[in-house]
């Protein structure tokens, strides 16, 4: 299965009065991996917009395992779990550097929508990754 690792160095802006990042920068270090994997795949987010397909988050789990600190180098580990009709879930794990210790791990699910924000089926352009790269269908 297709895996992205994307590596990002903590800003102070992430971080709370601690030098520990605030808790909802994980989440977008989730979105960052997110778009990260889906241009490694060759669908990139800007390109499903033009066809008019959305894909919405409509939820989100964040284990917090371990703090990560201002100037800290992190890895964010992103991959597909599951594609189904209307449905897409991506895991995410944010590592240490060297990838030797869990600090976050969660997943994201999101809705397939088209403009005007109504439920759509996934196109083609998107099912046709689960046979090239072995995602799962989660039927």
């Amino acid at each position: 299965m297709e895996t992205n690792l994307t590596k990002v160095r903590v800003l102070y802006a992430d971080t709370d009065a601690m030098g520990i990042v605030y808790h909802t920068n994980y989440i977008r270090w989730f979105e960052l991996g997110r778009n990260e994997l889906m241009r490694q795949l060759g669908v990139a987010y800007c390109e499903l917009e033009k066809i008019g397909l959305n894909l919405p988050l409509t939820k989100v789990s964040c284990h917090y395992l371990s703090p990560a600190k201002y100037d800290q180098m992190v890895t964010i580990e992103t991959k597909f779990d599951y594609i189904k009709r209307a449905t897409i879930r991506f895991n995410s794990k944010i590592w240490d550097e060297h990838q030797e210790k869990i600090l976050v791990e969660g997943y994201t699910i999101h809705a397939c929508t088209n403009n005007e924000g109504k439920i759509r089926r996934i196109p083609q352009i998107l099912l046709g990754l689960t046979e090239k790269f072995n995602i799962n269908k989660g039927e």
